[in-house]
């Protein structure tokens, strides 16, 4: 079973007790939920879904609809929250699949990519399989806004997507364009998950607006940890392939920062470096660890860990109008604890 995204400090645990074992619970059905929603006939299809539960880390975007619900006056978590936080996790789980097989990544939550053990085409076809079983199982909650909020928002990863793949290898990327690729592929759908807790309690638009903008700052907080985490941690700990980003010459924001802050005629020799090692010639992944250490020393992981502690300070401000209750708090716990994971 699935662990919650956060482990509440033990002189807090009397008073969140409840709500995280509410959250306990609520997360064990959303994983029947998806399991029984992916069951199939076909073997392989059935072999190929089984390997996504390894996939599971501790489902941030299911928790932030449930908790949202009950943070927006919901006494119990019902069960069109465990539907559509189930179909949230599914969409997730496909942008993972797919990323895997662009990232040519071998590991992922301490096993084997899809794509390394089954090959591309399985694992693409297995992504688009997520996404229509996500679709189909939206369907069966009588909201018309959930289901047109879910399909927007899966426009919205695969244009972030496209936006990310477009600048690959292009070095023309500035900050303004990182994050909008960032809001864009991780940010979105942080925030509907909010969004989705909070409306099907009844909370005005007001509020849903705010816990969408709240899940949006998160995200992209989330997502530079992210960067940070393939830069500079391991494997062990991250449980999936670190190290990807250098490798495949991508502009994360410790290279952007970095870039910026450097003399104009530094920038040519680190560019042809970070081409070195995107183009994967001989001694790449030396270069890439010599670009890593530029980047420590120069301050520009700690520039970026700090606006991810910034934006990780904007999102708990959204927080501000709810009720003070378990529920907000431990919207604001997680929201904390986001730039501290090191998964």
């Amino acid at each position: 079973m699935s662990q919650p995204f956060l482990d509440i400090p033990a002189e807090l645990t009397p008073q969140l007790a409840p709500v995280q074992a509410m959250l306990e619970e609520g997360l064990t059905r959303v994983e029947q939920r998806f399991d029984e929603h992916l069951a199939s006939d076909l073997l392989p299809v059935e072999r190929l879904c089984g390997h996504i539960e390894r996939y599971r880390g501790k489902m941030l975007r299911p928790s932030l609809v449930m908790l949202c619900g009950l943070a927006c006056g919901d006494t119990v978590i019902y069960d069109e929250h465990v539907t559509l936080a189930a179909v949230c996790e599914m969409v997730h789980m496909a942008t993972l699949v797919h990323d895997d097989v662009l990232d040519e990544a071998e590991n992922r939550r301490r096993g084997r990519t899809v794509n390394h053990l089954y090959g591309n085409e399985a694992a693409v076809i297995l992504g688009d399989y997520l996404i229509a079983a996500a679709y189909h199982l939206c369907t069966t909650v009588d909201s018309l806004d959930a289901a047109r909020l879910i399909g927007e928002v899966s426009m919205t990863l695969c244009g972030g997507e496209l936006l990310q793949l477009h600048y690959r290898d292009d070095f023309s990327l500035d900050e303004p364009t990182y994050f909008a690729i960032l809001e864009r592929k991780t940010a979105a759908l942080i925030g509907v998950s909010c969004r989705l807790g909070a409306q099907l309690a009844g909370a005005e638009e007001g509020t849903q607006a705010a816990l969408e903008t709240f899940g949006r700052r998160l995200g992209v907080a989330f997502q530079i940890q992210d960067d940070l985490i393939d830069l500079t941690g391991s494997e062990a700990a991250a449980g999936k392939s670190v190290g990807k980003d250098l490798e495949k010459g991508k502009l994360t924001l410790p290279v952007l920062l970095h870039l910026g802050a450097i003399e104009p005629e530094e920038r040519g020799g680190f560019l042809d470096r970070l081409g070195k090692a995107g183009r994967g010639e001989a001694g790449a992944r030396e270069v890439a660890a010599g670009l890593r250490d530029d980047l420590v020393e120069s301050g520009a992981v700690e520039a970026a860990r700090a606006k991810a502690n910034g934006l990780v300070g904007e999102a708990r401000g959204w927080l501000a109008g709810l009720a003070e209750t378990p529920a907000r708090e431990m919207l604001d716990l997680m929201a904390a604890a986001v730039v501290g994971r090191e998964f």
